[in-house]
């Protein structure tokens, strides 16, 4: 069917603690079912309950389909990662994040105009 792996890290002396989307995996009989929106809000909830500003992921920019499905469940684009994903050739990566109810003036949210390279990514 489909499983999410996720962690809690960062500081909260900077506002930085929050639930990071390591991986989301829907077989594709499962897709377009809802699954993955359900994974998503496990994980968003437990990142609630462990007091995260935010939660993030990061998912290649070619991946509309994905893009698209976060933006839908509340996701904004924050900053575009410089050769993030190794290949032939690499690929730049979206991080893209959604504030949790700590985060009240959204602060997580709000996008980076310059675009970083992965040894910038805190």
């Amino acid at each position: 069917m489909g499983y999410i792996m996720g962690k809690a890290e960062g500081s909260v002396a900077q506002e930085t603690w929050h639930g990071h989307v390591t991986a989301l995996t829907v077989a594709p009989e499962y897709r377009r079912l809802g699954l993955a929106a359900t994974l998503m809000n496990i994980l968003e909830d437990v990142s609630e309950q462990k007091k995260a500003f935010f939660v993030d992921l990061f998912v290649r920019v070619s991946n509309k389909v994905a893009t698209s499905m976060y933006e839908r469940l509340g996701y904004v684009i924050y900053r575009r990662v410089l050769e993030y994903y190794s290949g032939d050739p690499d690929e730049d990566a979206f991080d893209m994040r959604k504030a949790c109810s700590r985060d009240k003036e959204k602060k997580s949210m709000k996008p980076i105009k310059d675009p970083v390279r992965p040894e910038d990514v805190e």
